[in-house]
């Protein structure tokens, strides 16, 4: 726990100075037409005219009061505002995405390991090759292209292509914000209504945003279960007349399971950073498309606030799977 303070360190220290050599640190209060001399103002006030380490050191302290600067690509909305408003439907969206990764990703694997060289065994190979290869924003146009646009014309039942709650739901059916994430505020507050509009719209950018990550957690289970499965004390529960079920569930799972925690915790982290690109096409309310604003209108503020976000939530959920390791592993369990 005490490493994340150097890491974290180390990261405002690498997006500070990523961000001072790709843009000029005053372009979020001037433009090509601000005279020179309200421009050294600007360079004064914000302390840019100082050294290097000067500035970082008020970067830091500005952090640590709450102030991010402003989001000039949001009409100069405190940093920090937009990313209390965006933030929930973010999370909500990988959260979405790792249970579909678990959900599918973990029994794959582990009936792959069973049926090892099989036809599902060679299935989920293919599974596993696509889901690193395909490119997230291709996915997502042609998942849309068949589950709207292809279901619509021809008269078929259709998932929603974009946004996160249909604008006539929420005008008929008002959602009261409780914590700020719609599906569990409509489940508070009993709006069924929001609660299975929400559903439909997450359905579409969740498998898009966790297929990317869903082959590798396949593949990593399967490999950890095979090497376990040709392990001496799983001969043995063989011997002593267990079930398969028993041996592989019982015995072998709870030994192969680490690598696959492992990379959910990773994959997590890689939906919140592949963000921009899954919720710009399906039009997502949430970090990741203001991000990809952020970035197109070189809003420097917006772009490390983003990062340090996307940072510290990475860095906090391998924690956690650190300390899940002792939780499921009794032999990595501090004494």
């Amino acid at each position: 726990m005490l490493l994340l303070i150097p890491v974290l360190l180390g990261l405002t220290v690498i997006t500070f100075t990523l961000s001072n050599v790709v843009t000029d640190p005053t372009s979020a209060w001037t433009t090509d037409r601000t005279p020179p001399a309200v421009v050294e103002q600007i360079r004064q006030a914000h302390h840019f005219d100082q050294p290097f380490v000067i500035q970082y050191y008020y970067y830091l302290s500005d952090l640590f009061h709450g102030d991010w600067g402003l989001s000039h690509s949001q009409s100069d909305e405190p940093v920090l505002s937009v990313i209390s408003r965006t933030f929930p439907a973010t999370i909500e969206l990988a959260t979405f995405a790792t249970i579909i990764q678990i959900a599918v990703g973990l029994p794959l694997g582990i009936i792959s390991a069973v049926k090892k060289d099989k036809a599902l065994d060679h299935g989920s190979r293919l599974l596993a090759l696509s889901g690193a290869s395909f490119p997230v924003f291709w996915l997502a146009l042609m998942m849309q292209y068949v589950f709207f646009y292809t279901l619509k014309l021809h008269g078929l039942p259709y998932l929603p292509s974009a946004g996160q709650v249909d604008s006539l739901v929420a005008i008929n059916h008002p959602l009261k914000t409780v914590t700020g994430f719609v599906i569990l505020d409509s489940l508070l507050t009993w709006n069924i209504p929001v609660f299975k509009d929400a559903l439909t719209h997450i359905i579409l950018p969740a498998i898009c945003d966790g297929f990317t990550g869903l082959g590798l957690i396949t593949r990593i289970t399967r490999s950890s279960m095979l090497e376990v499965l040709r392990q001496d004390y799983v001969t043995l529960a063989r011997a002593k007349g267990l079930t398969e079920r028993a041996v592989v569930y019982k015995h072998a799972l709870k030994n192969a399971i680490n690598p696959s925690i492992t990379i959910i915790g990773t994959s997590f982290g890689f939906i919140l950073a592949g963000a921009p690109l899954t919720e710009t096409v399906f039009s997502w309310p949430g970090m990741g498309k203001w991000a990809a604003y952020a970035i197109v209108s070189l809003d420097r503020a917006s772009i490390m606030g983003f990062v340090l976000v996307t940072g510290v939530i990475y860095v906090v959920v391998n924690l956690l799977v650190d300390v899940l390791y002792s939780v499921i592993d009794p032999r990595v369990r501090y004494r």
